[in-house]
């Protein structure tokens, strides 16, 4: 059930990760988080479920209960700051934004406003 759980985070966060990177970056700052969490979590869920399959979990002393459960605590925290902020992205989708005096854009394409929904979902 544990690798299902980890293989479940790799899926999901490859998705974020592949949604994101698909866009054109408006606001770095905010997405750049986004970005950060998801690749961050994806590598360390990796690392994990390779301590499990290759049965080093049986040779390092550590009490795995907590060890997992702080490791999901810790992504689900740092999963729902960064669903925020990609939401907060999203929600800007409207406002338009100035590149010069003459011309005006939307800050996220209607493409790109789909796939930061589907992001953010």
């Amino acid at each position: 059930s544990s690798s299902s759980v980890f293989l479940s985070l790799q899926l999901f966060g490859t998705i974020v990760w592949i949604l994101v990177a698909s866009t054109r970056i408006p606001l770095p700052l905010l997405q750049g988080w986004v970005m950060f969490v998801a690749v961050t979590a994806w590598f360390l869920s990796i690392v994990f479920l390779c301590v499990f399959l290759f049965g080093y979990a049986n040779r390092i002393a550590v009490n795995w209960n907590q060890t997992d459960f702080l490791f999901h605590g810790v992504t689900f925290v740092f999963y729902f700051g960064a669903f925020l902020l990609q939401a907060a992205t999203t929600s800007l989708h409207h406002f338009p934004r100035k590149f010069n005096s003459t011309t005006q854009e939307k800050i996220l394409a209607d493409h790109e406003y789909n796939i930061s929904i589907a992001a953010s979902v």
